[in-house]
């Protein structure tokens, strides 16, 4: 009885699944093929992680030796060349991180809130309708904006509001939220696209307004992937200078109110003090005075400007991992 392999059935033809086979000449092509883009792969994995190890030692290995407790306590007043100050130490960032942080909160809570609902409503409302599609095209024409740009609109802005030269925090909050906002934006929607069309069908099936389906369901299960673009709006705009240059000004001082006078950011901190490059040191002013303290605060405050975005990065994932919606397994 001749099996079914050997012959047809019905008349349908048989198939040589022998020819689908591949050589061994075939096997050890691709097995070349394979180790050589392994190679490339891991050759361009380490020509990218060059220059940022270099960053990141550069960095450590100039700023931590004036890294300490006294430079993160004490600002710049008082601060004569090269000379100590009656504290021991050499000034400090103290004002400049007061200033970053409130400034960029400040932008934070500017940004967040309209990138979110501009994001809501691409998703949720406009459908691809002609409304949206000017508002995408406008997001993407912001997202190339010169960051100078933004500082001379902000200044203007309160020049023109509250009269000419208002130079203070929140005018600088808002020159960073114009450069976080494309970033919110796009991040937003399409952290809002991938939410499954199926759990906001099941919310309105079961008689859940469109608005609490998108607060409670849609914006929930997208809240982690929300927070990750906000970081990374944060990211690009806490080292900003030209535009707080413009906007914030720079002072020796602590300065705590957002809206009234001049603020230090530790990018504008970094700038000035590396335009100063080296101190002179009159021959009465003894072995205190450095000639370099300049560039060493310069170093140590990138350092802590470092040090400072990992610790938000760190916080906005906590922040996410504790509101992520729980999954039972």
């Amino acid at each position: 009885m001749a099996s079914s392999s050997d012959s047809p059935m019905d008349g349908a033809p048989v198939i040589d699944f022998d020819r689908f086979v591949p050589t061994r000449s075939a096997i050890a092509a691709r097995k070349r093929k394979d180790l050589l883009m392994r190679v490339l792969v891991a050759a361009a994995f380490v020509i990218a992680l060059v220059p940022l190890v270099s960053v990141l030692w550069t960095t450590i290995a100039s700023g931590v030796r004036r890294l300490n407790l006294n430079f993160l306590s004490y600002n710049m007043s008082g601060v004569i060349g090269g000379r100590p100050t009656p504290s021991g130490g050499y000034g400090g960032i103290l004002h400049a991180v007061i200033g970053t942080l409130e400034i960029t909160l400040g932008a934070v809570a500017i940004s967040v809130p309209i990138g979110i609902m501009c994001a809501v409503y691409l998703v949720e409302y406009a459908h691809g309708g002609p409304l949206s599609r000017i508002i995408a095209i406008l997001v993407d024409v912001m997202s190339g904006i010169p960051s100078i740009v933004a500082g001379l609109f902000a200044f203007s802005m309160f020049s023109i509001v509250f009269g000419p030269g208002t130079i203070n925090g929140i005018s600088g909050s808002v020159a960073l939220s114009l450069l976080m906002l494309p970033t919110v934006v796009k991040s937003s929607e399409e952290m809002l696209k991938i939410v499954p069309d199926d759990l906001r069908e099941a919310s309105l099936a079961l008689g859940v307004t469109k608005q609490r389906t998108i607060t409670k369901i849609v914006l929930r299960t997208s809240l982690p992937g929300i927070v990750s673009g906000v970081i990374l709006a944060i990211a690009r705009v806490i080292g900003e200078t030209a535009p707080l240059l413009m906007t914030a000004g720079y002072i020796a001082t602590t300065n705590f109110n957002l809206f009234s006078g001049q603020m230090t950011t530790l990018p504008v901190y970094v700038y000035q003090e590396y335009s100063k490059l080296s101190v002179t040191c009159p021959a009465s002013a003894g072995a205190d005075c450095i000639t370099s303290i300049p560039m060493q605060r310069s170093w140590a405050a990138a350092l802590t400007l470092i040090i400072l975005v990992l610790i938000l990065n760190l916080v906005g994932r906590l922040v996410a991992r504790v509101f992520a919606v729980k999954t039972e397994r």
